[in-house]
């Protein structure tokens, strides 16, 4: 059974909007002045008593209670503001909490933004020794690695040249380097990662998981690519306002982050005769003019889908069986997002090149909706078939779903944009030119 290597108990983390640089003996000689004359404490935590106002204070942790194990990769997700990297920034001793305990066994190597640790004047060399003595290693111990960590961050031409030259790029992989190759008990890597190239990624998850896998160690990581936190963490925290408000299996945690608790994603609706019943009954869908046998979500390889990545094309069937001659009859299929906003509307008008319209018969009606389209989330298609401007013959709300999932891939809308795509209903990949004037 894995012992825990860090615990965390009523964790809370306040800060005082506004004032810069107030160390513990500042807020130790304010606490006793208000004391001293009676007055309540102006350093207490928001929601207990206090005569500051609270409107200057903000609880980024609030009652964090938390046990990761030995050997386990955690992902830590949540929207901008949740209180991911605070936690992160607490347990590698950046900053100290307001209150609470975190109890830590082992060596903590953390990456929590671009050149961590990393002095601009000295080499990459010098650098890393650097990286080593604050990791408690001896000369001897980092030049054993060196060679592996200058092949790893892909800099060893560059080894020699002062950090400040380094690209952002050169400087997250080196700096993961470091991280995990100098033999921490933990590691904790926070959204930088996402700074480095696809490539670059790949290759510091598969490390990600053999330092857990085969040395052991615990890795606490921090994303908004759940591509990433799900392919590496067996168990996730969420996040909200400085609360965990869940922490389980990741696929389940992902699902409630995006705003379905049991994520029902389903690709595929089939009428069968029972619920195929007719309009003069008062019922939709389905009358005297067509019956819908069936809708599907396809991924490129015909294979039925309910999760796409953002760079993949979603194929749409509609299968239904056409009762008598119809002239004007339409089909519309209605995509909403997962705040129920309308996204598109895809219409067909059955015609054939005469301008006829379709005969009595079976019908399937396909259509693309192309990658590099769609934002991430959850979407809903409904169905409608209509006849002229006023008949409504099938109408149908959510009768299948399908999840859009950032990979973060470069080839995508984001290039290499590092942090959460902004909520916007699409995200279509643009063709830029660049003329230099």
């Amino acid at each position: 059974m894995s012992k825990n290597v860090i615990k965390i108990e009523n964790l809370y983390k306040e800060y005082h909007l506004g004032v810069i640089g107030h160390g513990t003996l500042y807020r130790d000689l304010q606490s006793w002045w208000a004391n001293l004359r009676g007055k309540e404490d102006p350093n207490t935590l928001i929601g207990q008593s206090g005569n500051g106002d609270v409107e200057d204070h903000i609880l980024a942790l609030n009652n964090i209670n938390l046990k990761i194990k030995e050997g386990e990769v955690l992902g830590i997700i949540g929207a901008n503001g949740a209180g991911k990297s605070t936690l992160l920034k607490i347990l590698s001793r950046v900053t100290a909490p307001t209150k609470g305990t975190v109890k830590v066994k082992g060596r903590i190597a953390s990456l929590l933004e671009v050149g961590t640790g990393f002095h601009p004047e000295l080499t990459g060399k010098e650098n890393i020794y650097l990286n080593g003595a604050i990791n408690g290693m001896n000369k001897e111990e980092v030049t054993r690695k060196l060679d592996e960590i200058a092949s790893f961050a892909g800099v060893g031409k560059f080894l020699d040249t002062p950090v400040k030259r380094y690209s952002s790029g050169m400087h997250v992989r080196l700096g993961f380097a470091v991280a995990a190759h100098l033999d921490p008990d933990i590691l904790v890597v926070d959204e930088v990662l996402a700074v480095g190239d696809a490539k670059f990624q790949k290759k510091a998850s598969i490390k990600m998981k053999d330092v857990s896998e085969s040395h052991g160690r615990t890795v606490v990581i921090v994303s908004h690519n759940m591509d990433l936190i799900e392919r590496l963490c067996l168990r996730s925290v969420l996040l909200n306002a400085g609360s965990v408000i869940a922490e389980g299996e990741t696929k389940t945690i992902i699902a409630k982050y995006i705003g379905h608790e049991s994520a029902n994603l389903s690709p595929e609706k089939i009428w069968t005769e029972s619920n195929r019943t007719y309009k003069s009954k008062g019922v939709l869908p389905g009358d005297e003019l067509v019956k819908p046998i069936s809708l599907r979500v396809f991924n490129e390889q015909k294979k039925l889908c309910s999760t796409f990545s953002e760079t993949e094309s979603i194929n749409i069937e509609f299968e239904c069986q056409i009762l008598r001659k119809a002239n004007n009859m339409a089909i519309g299929l209605t995509l909403t997002n997962h705040k129920n906003t309308d996204v598109l509307v895809m219409r067909d008008n059955s015609r054939d090149a005469e301008g006829e319209g379709a005969e009595p018969g079976q019908y399937l009606f396909k259509t693309k909706i192309q990658g590099n389209f769609l934002n991430d989330g959850i979407y809903r298609i409904s169905c409608g078939v209509t006849e002229g401007s006023r008949s409504i013959h099938i109408g149908e709300s959510n009768v299948v779903s399908f999840l859009i999932k950032d990979t973060y891939n470069p080839d995508g809308a984001r290039g290499l944009y590092p942090r959460e795509w902004p909520e916007v209903i699409v995200r279509p990949k643009i063709d830029w030119q660049k003329e230099k004037l």
